[in-house]
């Protein structure tokens, strides 16, 4: 029987991280498996990776975090720098946000499996209430600053934000069109509404993890599961009545010293997530 699995913050450009992630199986010939981000920092290791997870799954789905969109010098960036990713992924036979939602109809379905690419914009945590300026000063003197302020470019987008109300509105479009009737696993790098963020143990972290114009989108769009990463807080927890899971693999320094969660893939749907 099929099972949908789902996993994010590979960061296999770390060799102990990269030697799990080739461990990594699956059950049947029909599972499927969602990546929701921070695969790696370079292009040619997200290829590399995706490509061999390609390998082992019936499909693959990638949704970008923002280690992907990180650009050194000489490196593509922005807009050009995703799209670039996007092409790699096609290339292994791995599904993206620009590609048709396919639709799971295993255990638990049907579903429509929908990665989204959506960023943040700086409305999570103190911002909310004191604005962008306001959050990064508190950030900065606390000496928690995410790493996008010196390498995520948005080019050819004014800023950040404004990439990110760019993809708010194409995938909302999309989101509205899809079929009557049919629930959705929200796939997305970053949590969709603020609530799983206050588990962070350095609250300025916040303004880099995502938008409020989503905080109902597992409402609107009738959300049976939605995946979700970056936090390095692999929990599951219930919003509304839907259940919101965040798979993230993390640092090695993090993930070999949980004892409260085992790392690996999170049954999603499907006969393991029975």
């Amino acid at each position: 029987m099929a099972t949908l699995f789902a996993i994010g913050d590979l960061h296999a450009n770390h060799p102990q991280n990269r030697r799990f992630v080739d461990q990594l199986t699956a059950h049947s010939a029909e599972d499927w498996l969602v990546v929701c981000g921070d695969v790696a920092d370079s292009i040619e290791d997200v290829e590399s990776v995706l490509g061999s997870l390609s390998g082992r799954f019936a499909k693959t789905l990638w949704a970008p975090g923002n280690h992907e969109l990180l650009s050194p010098p000489g490196e593509p960036r922005g807009e050009s720098r995703y799209r670039r990713l996007v092409e790699a992924c096609r290339g292994q036979g791995v599904l993206t946000p620009e590609d048709p939602y396919p639709l799971w109809e295993g255990p638990g379905g049907p579903a429509l499996v929908a990665p989204l690419f959506l960023l943040y914009d700086y409305t999570f945590g103190v911002a909310a209430k004191l604005g962008k300026a306001e959050a990064l000063r508190r950030a900065y003197l606390a000496g928690i600053v995410c790493v996008d302020e010196f390498l995520l470019d948005p080019q050819p987008h004014a800023s950040r934000e404004a990439w990110c109300q760019a993809r708010i509105a194409t995938t909302e479009a999309r989101l509205q069109e899809r079929p009557a009737g049919i629930p959705t696993v929200l796939v997305n790098h970053f949590p969709l509404l603020e609530g799983p963020t206050r588990l962070l143990r350095h609250l300025e972290f916040a303004a880099w993890c995502g938008t409020t114009r989503t905080a109902d989108w597992h409402l609107r769009f009738e959300a049976t599961v939605v995946v979700y990463g970056h936090l390095h807080i692999p929990i599951t927890s219930w919003y509304d009545g839907v259940r919101f899971e965040e798979v993230s693999l993390g640092y090695p320094r993090e993930w070999t010293g949980r004892s409260w969660s085992k790392p690996g893939l999170r049954p999603i749907l499907g006969e393991a997530a029975a």
